[in-house]
């Protein structure tokens, strides 16, 4: 357990073999945890941080709770169903089937119906909380593994492991209206408080993809922490926090800067989250005057002048002049080379290396009109490690393989930081500032 204000760890809770996924109950008192080796649900009274029950479930993999906290709900990987359990009395009262292998469940904020992820389906099943059966089966990418409910319920953001995508289902139709090509390895996608962007773990090459939700395109790729893979943001969505399965570490994300990079040439729509950002005046990226184009007490949407290097993003008000974070503008890439230079027509999953500068944090990379799987960059070099987690090559027309047509955009990374970093509370002070 952390404590949010000293981000720091203040207690360490046993449990069985496998710990998976948490869900905390809408009024804090309970936290749910699946034990997927011991095939249990535990329940966790936050009060005293101890195990009060544990429920049998097999193969418990993810839970979510329901938001009047009567029911959670538990996939059962290797059953192909759903567990429902009723919190009262910590017993299943119902067993729903799905589709096969079924991991990533998530509920919709009216709390009618749950998603549910079905790894070897390619699909996801919903789930009609009224009379606990499946009422739709919905085609999406291959191998989705988790997913995610917007916050006005409007969407739900499911993330297809084996294609390195995330798919945008309308949950009036039941159907998906986007498809979105994220870097390799992505695991949780998690919406930010205010909806305007979705935030992808991408477990392989350490990074956090940013989407605009209005656009449904990766706005900036963020280097963070060693296998990103779930994502929870702080109430105020001023923060994140990521936890890192590879290191076995947590990360403090700031969120105040949404992209907190782009072009030299300006342009970029930039949201601000903070607290008494009302009636801004000015907002300015270095000493460069920017457009403020929407204005709210906790978000500010602006247009980037054009500019240089890292600079401070600054707000001015009626109360005076608070710092929000940096703003990094970012050179075009150029590239120096690519290897090999030709490839089947067919693709292959052959490594590729592209060699240049400015490459760091590519949202995407393009074979004439296809997108390759982005699995490690740096400054200078674009490619895959060895080994069979590699690049994949798809086939594409005309021939992917000629060098110029490979183009990576660009969106290199700010620094991350990870537990212990101190993250303080909401400002008292009527300057506009974003909480450190």
């Amino acid at each position: 357990m952390i404590d949010t204000a000293t981000n720091t760890v203040t207690a360490t809770i046993p449990t069985g073999a496998a710990p998976t996924f948490v869900a905390i109950g809408p009024d804090g008192t309970r936290a749910y945890v699946t034990i997927n080796a011991d095939g249990l649900l535990s329940v966790i009274e936050t009060a005293t941080n101890a195990i009060v029950a544990d429920v049998a479930v097999a193969g418990a993999s993810v839970v979510a709770a329901s938001p009047d906290g009567t029911r959670v709900y538990v996939s059962g990987q290797p059953t192909n169903a759903v567990s429902v359990i009723d919190t009262a009395t910590n017993t299943v009262t119902a067993t729903v089937p799905v589709g096969d292998a079924p991991i990533g469940v998530a509920i919709t904020p009216d709390g009618t119906r749950v998603y549910v992820a079905c790894l070897a389906s390619n699909a996801v099943s919903v789930i009609d909380t009224a009379t606990n059966t499946t009422t739709d089966t919905i085609p999406v990418g291959i191998l989705p593994i988790l997913l995610t409910v917007a916050p006005d319920g409007a969407h739900v953001y499911v993330t297809n492991v084996g294609d390195s995508t995330v798919s945008v289902i309308d949950t009036v139709a039941n159907t998906v209206t986007a498809t979105i090509g994220v870097s390799a390895q992505p695991r949780l996608t998690t919406v930010s408080p205010d909806g305007k962007h979705a935030y992808v773990a991408n477990a392989e090459p350490d990074t956090v993809s940013v989407i605009d939700t209005a656009t449904n395109a990766v706005v900036e790729n963020i280097d963070f922490g060693d296998g990103p893979t779930v994502i929870a943001f702080a109430p105020d969505g001023t923060h994140a926090y990521v936890t890192n399965s590879v290191a076995g570490t947590v990360g403090v994300l700031a969120t105040t800067v949404i992209p907190d990079q782009g072009s030299t040439a300006g342009g970029a729509t930039v949201t601000l989250t903070g607290h008494h950002l009302a009636n801004a005046t000015a907002v300015r990226f270095g000493t460069a005057q920017g457009v403020i184009t929407a204005n709210t007490d906790t978000s500010l949407t602006a247009i980037t002048p054009a500019g240089s290097g890292a600079v401070p993003v600054t707000v001015t008000t009626a109360g005076g002049t608070g710092t929000l974070g940096q703003f990094y503008y970012r050179p075009v890439p150029v590239l120096t080379g690519i290897s090999p230079a030709a490839g089947p027509l067919a693709g292959s999953d052959q490594e590729i290396v592209i060699t240049g500068r400015n490459l760091d944090g590519a949202i995407d990379v393009y074979f004439g009109p296809t997108r390759a799987v982005i699995q490690r960059v740096s400054d200078t070099q674009l490619n895959s490690p060895s080994g069979p987690r590699r690049l994949r090559r798809q086939a594409g027309s005309p021939s992917p393989w000629s060098p110029p047509a490979a183009v990576p955009k660009a969106c290199p990374t700010p620094t991350s930081t990870r537990l212990p970093s101190p993250v303080s509370a909401p400002p008292r002070d009527r300057p506009p500032v974003a909480p450190r």
